[in-house]
């Protein structure tokens, strides 16, 4: 029972072979759901879904993930719980785990997310902190493979803010997977160097190649996937001014996408401010003249944007991760 009752807080709490079988259990999961094949593997189970910072995709991910696997989710709010307020991170953890088989967990801190795994007794899923998004690399490598069927030879290129959780998660899990990995960003915005040479080291054992550079345009030079994401993450509004100045060569746009090569998707973690659809959009448009912000609508809506299959990918890999972790599965030693 290999996996079975661990929990999942960052990528590098699974090694290579392991994250290629949820990859590859996740793209077969689609495989069922698509052709109407139950797999309720955690039928009778209930599931507590922690959510401090609110969520679109995650949240409907892991519902529907835990419905499609028989197990009964159960959401709690900012509201509705009290981490390290009026009850300590490990009381909490001791209370739900006596109650529930699984917690996910979304908020700032991976300290939390840490400690409750460390005393819940049942596993417990990261679904986003400031440090590390490890359910979206799932789904996001599930994206790439089922677009190129390898990671070997496919160069990533991530541009915009360099040292967020997504930049990190990225950097790391492509060189654990052998992808070669590049992060264009403003020196200001590079990634801290734990997640830097944390990636290096996987890159020499899996042989793909890491940069870290502040020239974009020939960072994207042959790159068959352009990732980026917002520019101001949650809770960093105040900073917007300096960051709209700092981002903007960094634009996903059709100029920066002239070198490319053949074979190439542009990639999106969402949402994305590609245009004035939203309050925010608006509010961006009038205060800064900006219309489209870390992609333009140009790219966001082309033949080879994946955003949205990447979305629904969020689901069928939070699926993989919640059965193969506790679903009694048979998974062999994957040393």
């Amino acid at each position: 029972m290999h996996f079975q009752g661990k929990s999942f807080l960052k990528i590098s709490d699974f090694n290579k072979k392991e994250v290629e079988y949820l990859i590859d259990f996740a793209i077969h999961l689609k495989q069922l759901k698509k052709n109407n094949i139950s797999h309720t593997y955690l039928k009778g189970q209930n599931i507590a879904l922690l959510f401090e910072k609110s969520s679109t995709r995650t949240r409907a991910a892991f519902t529907v993930a835990a419905n499609d696997l028989g197990a009964a989710p159960e959401f709690l709010g900012s509201g509705d719980i009290q981490l390290g307020k009026k009850e300590s991170v490990s009381d909490t953890a001791k209370i739900l785990g006596s109650m529930f088989d699984g917690l996910e967990f979304r908020g700032a801190s991976q300290a939390v997310v840490e400690e409750l795994a460390a005393h819940a007794g049942v596993p417990v899923w990261n679904g986003l902190t400031d440090d590390w998004h490890p359910t979206q690399m799932i789904g996001d490598f599930m994206t790439i493979k089922e677009e190129f069927s390898t990671f070997n030879g496919v160069k990533l290129v991530y541009s915009g803010d360099g040292r967020n959780n997504v930049a990190n998660s990225l950097l790391v899990t492509a060189a654990l997977l052998g992808a070669d990995v590049t992060i264009a960003a403003p020196e200001s915005l590079f990634p801290e160097e734990s997640y830097v040479s944390l990636a290096k080291e996987y890159a020499k054992e899996s042989g793909s190649t890491v940069e870290i550079t502040s020239d974009v345009k020939s960072a994207v030079k042959d790159a068959n996937v352009i990732y980026t994401d917002v520019w101001v993450s949650m809770g960093e509004e105040e900073h917007f001014e300096e960051r709209v100045n700092t981002l903007l060569p960094y634009q996903v746009n059709k100029a920066l996408l002239a070198d490319v090569s053949e074979k190439f998707i542009f990639m999106h973690c969402l949402p994305a401010f590609h245009d004035t659809n939203t309050v925010y959009g608006k509010n961006v448009a009038e205060e800064f003249g900006i219309e489209e912000m870390e992609v333009t609508s140009e790219v966001f809506e082309a033949d080879y944007a994946r955003q949205f299959e990447q979305g629904e990918n969020r689901m069928h890999s939070i699926k993989a991760i919640m059965a193969a972790t506790n679903g009694n599965l048979f998974i062999p030693d994957l040393q």
